[in-house]
């Protein structure tokens, strides 16, 4: 009897030692850093915040009779593709895997839980990383209504969402950025969307604006911005949201979300600047416009490297992609005549370029060891590196937009009628006013 309760006190003693010892394992491989998850989830909600700044951004500058079809347009993508994401979108994007995107093994979130994902979110849970890059998904097409404002329909702009979202954002996604991504494998940065979000998105503007026309009338009317408040309104909401952007695009609160975060602010504040003085020295006035319009400039420019570059390649990056837009939007555009309506083509894809080249050239290991060594840091590579991932976005979402936009087009029509767009999308699209006048 007493050799049966010696051996099975030692048996209990090394019972709890390996429990423990396991619990313990299993602590080590599964643990969360609150500080991060709280990081990334406030970070999630800056970037949500973006989408309405974008449409108060966007819906100051068209006629006061389609500011709410803008705002409408914005905030349907908020629901749109916030379900497309959670049910397919985000398996497509980072599940792993090789080959065009990630497949559906994460469909429905299926083994996107709660714990850490060490290829992604190692201190986070899997969810926390899921719904910061939602809110990408999210803003990236919604940049595209800068392009085709007040002339789409609202049931073709719904289709056109959905499908390019599912089949021109979410491989892009998944080449930059997941596990097996090619571009990712081949050495691209892109700290928080230069390619993914601002090329890609850029490029599609000017296509769709190319194919679904100039808007009536332009020629002897050319609109200007019905209300400059909220323009100003929708920059600072941007600005503010896109600290979440960068910063929250090191998924820890740590030195590379403070650098994100101050490069972040002396970009677009230089690139505001410097739009402020191309006006004064071409036009003679400086414009609170033109401010507005280079603070986001900036903000594009500096995406892509706001995890690889320090504070002095911030400031150039800013100062001169406001010359490469200005010339972009003020010079460029109306020697062409394409009417990419709220210049979404001039800022974002021009300025997704310069970023992205940017990157190449003032990346430094000294910021980001996991990153890489740009032109100027002894590295001519990863500068030719950058401008393949700029090629392949550029390729890729003109030909995915060009075909979507004609599916879509044969099926259901994209432009509205002449009546409808004399009119205005908000009473025909949506029988609301915005702006009500008492008799």
């Amino acid at each position: 009897m007493r050799r049966f309760k010696a051996f099975f006190w030692v048996f209990l003693f090394a019972f709890t030692v390996l429990a423990a010892f396991n619990v313990f394992a299993e602590d080590a491989v599964t643990k969360i850093d609150t500080g991060d998850t709280a990081w990334v989830l406030v970070c999630s909600a800056l970037v949500m915040f973006m989408t309405p700044g974008l449409a108060f951004f966007y819906g100051g500058m068209v006629r006061k009779k389609n500011v709410l079809s803008i705002l409408m347009q914005c905030f349907i993508i908020l629901c749109v593709v916030a379900i497309q994401w959670v049910l397919f979108g985000y398996s497509l994007s980072f599940a792993p895997g090789k080959g065009f995107w990630g497949g559906f093994s994460w469909f429905g979130l299926n083994k996107v839980g709660f714990a850490p994902y060490p290829d992604y979110s190692p201190t986070i849970p899997h969810q926390a990383f899921m719904i910061f890059q939602a809110m990408f998904a999210i803003i990236t097409p919604a940049l595209i209504i800068g392009a085709f404002a007040e002339r789409m329909k609202f049931s073709a702009f719904l289709l056109f969402t959905v499908l390019w979202a599912t089949f021109v954002y979410d491989p892009v996604c998944h080449w930059v950025w997941a596990i097996g991504g090619w571009l990712r494998n081949y050495g691209a940065l892109d700290f928080a969307g230069g390619t993914v979000v601002h090329i890609n998105a850029g490029i599609a503007a000017i296509v769709t604006a190319l194919l679904i026309g100039r808007r009536k009338n332009l020629d002897s009317n050319t609109p200007a911005p019905h209300n400059l408040p909220f323009v100003v309104l929708g920059t600072a909401m941007l600005w503010f949201g896109w600290f979440g952007f960068n910063a929250g695009s090191s998924l820890s609160a740590n030195g590379l979300a403070v650098n994100a975060f101050v490069v972040t602010n002396t970009a677009a504040a230089a690139a505001g600047l410097s739009w402020a003085i191309l006006e004064w020295l071409r036009n003679g006035k400086p414009t609170m416009f033109g401010v507005a319009s280079g603070a986001v400039a900036g903000l594009v420019a500096i995406t892509p490297a706001a995890g690889f570059v320090s504070v002095i390649p911030a400031i150039i990056i800013g100062l001169l992609v406001s010359v490469f837009c200005f010339t972009a939007v003020s010079i460029l555009k109306p020697k062409f005549g394409y009417d990419d309506s709220l210049d979404a083509f001039g800022v974002h894809c021009v300025g997704g370029i310069w970023g992205a080249i940017a990157t190449g050239l003032f990346a430094s290991k000294a910021v980001n060891p996991v990153g890489a060594d740009g032109l100027f840091f002894g590295n001519p590579k990863q500068l030719l590196v950058q401008l393949l991932a700029v090629a392949v976005t550029i390729a890729v979402s003109a030909a995915g937009t060009l075909i979507i936009y004609k599916v879509v087009d044969i099926l259901i029509g994209m432009r509205v009628g002449e009546k409808e767009e004399l009119i205005g999308l908000d009473l025909t699209q949506h029988r609301e006013r915005a702006y009500t006048v008492l008799e």
